[in-house]
């Protein structure tokens, strides 16, 4: 690490959301009294890469956790002035099946849900949001294109159907499609859907 400097940086200066859920492990990080030790993988070099480190508060690291699907966080010490000094990060791993995700885009016709398009690469969103216990399971999925997975965020599925951004790019949704949509709504099809609890272990 001799010579190399790393910007200090908030989250008012990075927009998570241009980065995706994607978490990847590139190293571990190690602390004494005096220096800070980070680590690297092998595979992990910082050859052409600027390393950035994000001064993060409680508030600031409850964004990045919600951003990356982690469903816990805990103080787990405190310096003597009060500024956070560890945390510890419960993650509960969101991990779909491949063969549900397929039984699902077969179903949606290999089409988006919200917008219709078949063009684009195909995710699965979760009609209950995955943070609130909604299940992994073809009954609780539909499919997304990425555009639409994201603009939809972690807003309730009712709120989404009346947002500007799908009431935009459902214009040209294929008429069954759009029935569909609704008919989650009228018919209570999400009062049917199990919730998935999540359970700390010890």
């Amino acid at each position: 690490m001799s010579g190399v400097i790393v910007p200090k940086w908030g989250l008012n200066q990075l927009n998570l959301h241009d980065l995706g859920n994607t978490i990847q492990i590139a190293g571990v990080v190690y602390a004494d009294a005096e220096v800070v030790y980070i680590c690297m993988l092998p595979d992990e070099p910082w050859e052409g890469r600027q390393p950035r480190l994000l001064e993060l508060d409680q508030d600031d690291w409850k964004k990045v956790v919600h951003q990356m699907d982690m469903l816990e966080t805990e103080v787990l010490a405190k310096a003597s002035d009060g500024k956070l000094a560890k945390v510890i990060i419960r993650k509960s791993t969101r991990t779909i099946e491949q063969n549900t995700s397929w039984e699902v885009y077969r179903r949606d016709q290999y089409r988006c849900r919200y917008c219709g398009r078949a063009d684009v690469p195909l995710t699965v969103d979760h009609l209950i949001l995955w943070e609130e216990g909604g299940p992994s399971i073809p009954e609780n999925l539909v499919a997304s294109c990425r555009r639409c997975n994201k603009n939809r965020g972690n807003m309730q599925y009712e709120e989404w159907l009346q947002s500007p951004a799908y009431l935009k790019v459902s214009r040209g949704l294929q008429p069954n499609f759009r029935l569909a949509n609704e008919q989650i709504l009228e018919e209570g099809m999400l009062d049917q859907i199990p919730r998935r609890y999540q359970q700390r272990g010890r």
